[in-house]
């Protein structure tokens, strides 16, 4: 069939028109259908008798966050079954990365009538049965898979983009997930994980991180972050804060804390509260824009609570409260799971959709982590749908790179699941290196998403040793410093 098409006279002016759109039919429906309410923790076996000043109070609930098994199961009572405790039980032993500590506000969130599928179940307190059985671990995986300790310039503060750092104030969370990036540092020791301790004490490490950036000018952005900020004491905090602000360079300074959702009572109390205003008003007086950075990983997650906490400190001035999620198989890795957390993020929660990332190549996560492809269909199947400021965008942190998004890959072997990567600065690492501009890093698929040619290759490669596999490949890309 041939179409004519005529030019339209520009100066003829255009005739009537008749509007004809309509709301259209769409994979994801808008608005959302969850309701919007604190669950009632009283429906739980464990807390049928917490009163709502139990519940909104810090201290009861860091006293009573689940740390064991048996604490586990007094909270969920009869929703627990002895086969699923016996699962994560097994995991706990054989596999587990990080211990066990779950606020009761975060337990009040599981879907108690199925916990065997509940997403904040599934990565807070996951169950072997769940783990991938032949590859729990991919041979590239690493304790410190991004290098973080590699690049510190101090002990806890890690150097690795031009212009920002990140510093590690604390290795204590008030909860913790099971796919934690920093399972080297972070947290108690496990089964699997003798935890790395630093060796500093406090004091002198905060001042080490403050003195090497007096010195260094090109450095305008931190995160402070660890551990999580919910477990450094509000005035010991904002004291440090200070410091930082009153370095003339720092222009940017990120607060990051899960417990924001995991434990919003603690943003809630008066001392917090104070503290927080007057960290945004010296931030006003030194012109440093500062933010909160929060990490949400299911839609349930967001509730009144923290919403509120979110509220009072926007109200305060900081710029944004931000959200930045890992994409975790089984938990939100679907485009309904993920705009439904986008949205209630943005409409309830008033948190930013900002980043999610790729579940890192650390042990036994090769069940939650998605391969570069898919985490390329997911960022296309949500594209549209949310304001384009509130499009989170997906992220790759490639070791020895950095942050990439899903779709710049420099090449990408779809059958052996590996991508290559570029970068166009130098880590804190690299000052002499003339080479690491032109280089390409590797970053690895799940060998269970490959095809079944990929995965014979990859046990071809296994059978005859990891070590002469990773000199193998980093032969073939001229590799150096790391896979």
């Amino acid at each position: 069939m041939s179409v004519e098409f005529h030019a339209q006279p520009s100066n003829v002016r255009p005739g009537h028109r008749d509007p004809h759109a309509h709301a259209a039919q769409q994979p994801f429906r808008y608005p959302l259908e969850r309701p919007f309410v604190e669950p009632d923790w009283r429906r739980l076996a464990g807390y049928r008798d917490v009163s709502q000043d139990q519940w909104h109070s810090a201290q009861w609930q860091r006293a009573h966050s689940v740390k064991n098994l048996k604490e586990f199961k007094e909270a969920l009572g009869e929703h627990l079954t002895e086969e699923l405790l016996a699962d994560i039980r097994r995991d706990q032993q054989e596999r587990a990365t990080m211990s066990m500590l779950i606020p009761p506000q975060m337990i009040n969130t599981m879907r108690e009538e199925d916990l065997r599928t509940d997403a904040v179940r599934r990565y807070m307190a996951p169950a072997f049965s769940e783990r991938e059985p032949e590859w729990p671990s991919h041979p590239m995986a690493s304790r410190d898979s991004l290098h973080e300790a590699d690049m510190w310039a101090v002990e806890g503060l890690t150097h690795r983009y031009p212009t920002k750092v990140l510093a590690e104030l604390i290795p204590t969370c008030p909860q913790y997930c099971g796919h934690c990036t920093r399972m080297d540092l972070v947290g108690n020791d496990t089964a699997q994980v003798l935890k790395y301790k630093f060796e500093l004490k406090q004091s002198d490490r905060w001042d080490a991180m403050l003195d090497y950036l007096r010195a260094t000018p090109q450095v305008r952005d931190v995160v402070v972050s660890g551990g999580d900020m919910a477990n450094v004491p509000a005035k010991r905090l904002q004291e440090w804060l200070f410091k930082l602000m009153d370095i003339e360079n720092i222009r940017d300074v990120r607060i990051a804390t899960k417990g924001l959702m995991g434990l919003p009572q603690h943003f809630l109390q008066d001392e917090v509260l104070e503290a927080y205003d007057a960290i945004a008003r010296r931030a006003r007086e030194r012109d440093v824009d500062i933010a909160v950075h929060t990490h949400v990983n299911a839609a349930q997650q967001v509730t009144p609570l923290v919403s509120e906490a979110v509220r009072r400190l926007l109200d305060m001035g900081y710029r944004d409260v931000r959200n930045q999620g890992v994409l975790l198989r089984g938990v939100n890795t679907t485009p309904q799971q993920l705009l439904e957390l986008c949205f209630t993020l943005l409409d309830h929660g008033k948190i930013l959709p900002y980043y999610f990332y790729m579940c890192d190549m650390i042990p036994n996560a090769e069940h939650w982590r998605l391969a570069v492809w898919e985490a390329q269909e997911l960022q296309f199947a949500i594209l549209g749908y949310l304001p384009g400021f509130a499009t989170p965008r997906f992220i790759c942190d490639v070791p020895y790179v950095g942050k990439r998004w899903v779709h710049m890959t420099d090449g990408y072997d779809r059958m052996r699941g590996i991508s290559h990567w570029r970068k166009n600065y130098r880590t804190g690492i690299e000052a002499d290196d003339p080479d690491a501009l032109g280089r390409r890093y590797h970053y690895y698929d799940p060998i269970s998403t490959l095809p079944e040619e990929g995965q014979a290759w990859w046990r071809a490669k296994i059978s005859a040793g990891v070590d002469d596999l990773l000199a193998e490949l980093q032969q073939e890309q001229g590799i150096t410093v790391g896979a």
